[in-house]
């Protein structure tokens, strides 16, 4: 089967054409380039699918085929990932209307951590509010995490689904999942993909009393608020930058002490979170990092890798290689490794697993 796999992000998106479960071509597009979506889709249009990447599904445990109804049950959910959500639905909407002949499938990161126990996934909020179940804890990257665990198991010879392994997604948006019995049991990211971790330009989880006390005194909107929080936040807020963690190493680099103290928080944070994630486990058998910054600054890993021993961790040499590898030191009682992201795989098989699901019916 040839999938056309369409991952929107915050602005740009990635396509990749896989056949018969390998890719044999890729492309990123800048979305806000009018006609950009007609330009990526006429590159590979001939498909027997397309899979488009969703950040949130709500309470979807598998991919679905698109139709009128889920988007507009997807629609709803926009304010909770306010910077991806829309332009997954318009991309969306753009495949059906250019191609009408061939199934559009959705495939959700939230749908990898449904299953999540509810003691994982339950804020402990008054009842009145979480009565119909829809103020929880959702998690996302689950297509990033579906994919390291997969590879995971290739490279250390075991069955996937028998690893009890803790993921960190470490690009622009940062999470951790402890992942059992083939999907995720706790994550970091919650309701939104606020909480949790320092990120580039995210906060990551803040004391309420903290934001509370910011909205008495400055005073702000919810809207301004949620901006402050989503987009000027994280190593941007600390450091005055971008966000991108290259410029705030190159800063560091130089002296300036804003970058190395929050280099500092980033790699604390990141680390508390691991060891949180291990806790819903029963036993490790892996730390496995991917995404861009796991990808592209693999020293970086390895210092977070540093603070870990007491989990078994322990850093080794990290060539800067682009293939997948084992990055602990020989002998470790825990391997850890690095995986690059090919979320694009698991949405072709999300597309073939949802199709063959409709054929059977």
């Amino acid at each position: 089967m040839r999938v056309l796999t369409l991952n929107p992000g915050s602005s740009s998106m990635k396509v990749s054409l896989i056949d018969n479960g390998t890719g044999v071509g890729w492309a990123a597009w800048d979305l806000s380039v009018p006609g950009a979506i007609a330009q990526a889709i006429g590159r590979w249009s001939e498909v027997d699918a397309v899979a488009v990447r969703f950040v949130h599904g709500g309470s979807q445990k598998d991919p679905a085929l698109v139709d009128d109804a889920l988007l507009a049950n997807l629609e709803r959910l926009t304010t909770l990932a306010p910077n991806h959500q829309p332009l997954s639905l318009r991309v969306t909407r753009e495949v059906r209307r250019l191609l009408p002949d061939v199934p559009v499938v959705a495939c959700f990161d939230t749908a990898f951590h449904a299953r999540m126990p509810e003691a994982a996934a339950r804020y402990p909020l008054p009842r009145s509010w979480t009565a119909q179940n829809r103020l929880r804890r959702y998690g996302f990257h689950g297509l990033s995490c579906q994919y390291a665990l997969r590879r995971t198991g290739e490279l250390l010879g075991r069955v996937p689904a028998g690893l009890q392994v803790v993921c960190a997604h470490v690009g622009a948006g940062v999470s951790v999942t402890a992942i059992r019995d083939g999907h995720g049991v706790d994550t970091s990211m919650g309701f939104t993909p606020l909480e949790g971790a320092m990120m580039a330009t995210r906060s990551g989880s803040i004391d309420p009393g903290l934001l509370l006390h910011v909205m008495q005194t400055a005073p702000m909107s919810p809207a301004e608020m949620a901006d402050a929080l989503f987009h000027r936040s994280g190593l941007a807020g600390m450091t005055g930058t971008d966000g991108d963690l290259r410029r705030v190493l190159a800063a560091a680099a130089r002296g300036e002490e804003d970058a190395a103290v929050a280099l500092d928080v980033y790699r604390h944070r990141l680390r508390r979170e691991i060891a949180a994630a291990a806790t819903s486990l029963s036993r490790l058998d892996a730390l496995v990092f991917t995404g861009g910054v796991a990808e592209h600054q693999p020293e970086l890993i390895t210092s977070v890798l540093d603070g870990l021993g007491v989990l078994g961790l322990r850093a080794g040499a990290v060539p800067h290689t682009d293939v997948d590898r084992i990055i602990s030191r020989v002998g470790s009682p825990v391997p850890a490794l690095i995986v690059r992201p090919r979320e694009d795989l698991e949405l072709a098989r999300g597309a073939e697993a949802a199709l063959a699901r409709v054929s059977v019916r």
